[in-house]
This record gives structure tokens, sequence and C-alpha cells, in this order.
């Protein structure tokens, strides 16, 4: 592959981020087994040269179908035409699991932007209740009084000290 093949950039600019991709190869291996740097380096550049050409028989698939947008189809035969149909089956669950995931991701987000909004004054009120349940958290569960809490209590000694 030309190293300007990729869109406008050069091959040096296409890459995945390292950490991700250093954390999953981790994942996929036995606790007890290491990869050296060079390996990773080396997996990282098989994953992009994969994608890029995964995305280019897409592409062609997708221009065969007189398209301009490559849909989850054009990538499934996409796979099918290198030689890959016997991952289609399971690509092809990861996407649905993908597709279910971002669905209910929205419909939570409609139910908390829907409905009855909050006045201000609930809103903080909710926010204090908030700060004080994340205050308890780093105290170790003692509840630490606020600066106002303070100021009051300081006020109600000092009142019934005078009376």
């Amino acid at each position: 592959m030309d190293p300007m093949d990729i869109v406008g950039k050069s091959k040096e600019d296409a890459s995945l981020p390292k950490a991700t991709m250093t954390k999953i190869i981790k994942e996929m291996l036995p606790a007890d087994v290491r990869v050296a740097r060079d390996a990773q380096d080396l997996l990282i550049e098989c994953c992009v040269e994969f994608i890029n050409l995964i995305s280019s028989e897409s592409n062609e698939v997708c221009n065969k179908e007189d398209k301009r947008t490559i849909a989850p189809e054009h990538v499934l035969k996409a796979l099918q035409v290198l030689g890959f149909g016997e991952y289609v089956e399971e690509v092809y669950a990861a996407y649905e699991q993908h597709r279910y995931e971002t669905m209910q991701d929205s419909q939570r987000s409609v139910k908390m932007n829907s409905g009855a909004e909050m006045t201000e004054e609930e809103a903080a009120a909710e926010q204090q209740r908030m700060f004080a349940e994340a205050r308890a958290r780093m105290n170790g569960g003692v509840s630490v009084p606020q600066p106002d809490q303070e100021q009051q209590q300081l006020d109600t000694q000092q009142s019934s000290l005078q009376s």
C-alpha cells in the first residue's frame, strides 16, 4: 500500500491509540504471557492495515451498488470477498449488540431529558445533596459540615449563649 493511499494523509498519520491497543492485546492473553514492545507495535500496524483493507473493500462494494455511504452490509460483504466469511456471523452479532446498546443509551438519555424539568431551586438542592454525599464518601462516611452550616451552627451557639 502506498503511504498516500489513505485520503490526504501519510501512513504515519493513520494509527490506533497505543494504550487502548496494548490493553486489548493484554486482555486477550493469559496473565503470565508478556508481549515485547516490538510485537505490540507490529500487532497495532497489522490492525491498522486490516482496517484499511476492510475499508477499501467495503468502499468498492458500496460503489458497485451505486451507493455513497458505506453501510454495515457493505462491510459484511467485504469480509466475505476478502476470505473472512467465517467471521461474518460473529461480526454481525457484535454489530447487533452494539446497535442494541446504542439504542438503550439513547432511550435513557431521552428519559432523562424529557418529563418534568427541575426548577432552579430543586436543581440547586439536588446539587447540594450530591455534594454532601461526595464529601461523606471522601471523608470515610463522616459528614463534614459545609461552610454555611458551620456559620449557622456558630450563630445558633452564640444566640444560645446570649440568652
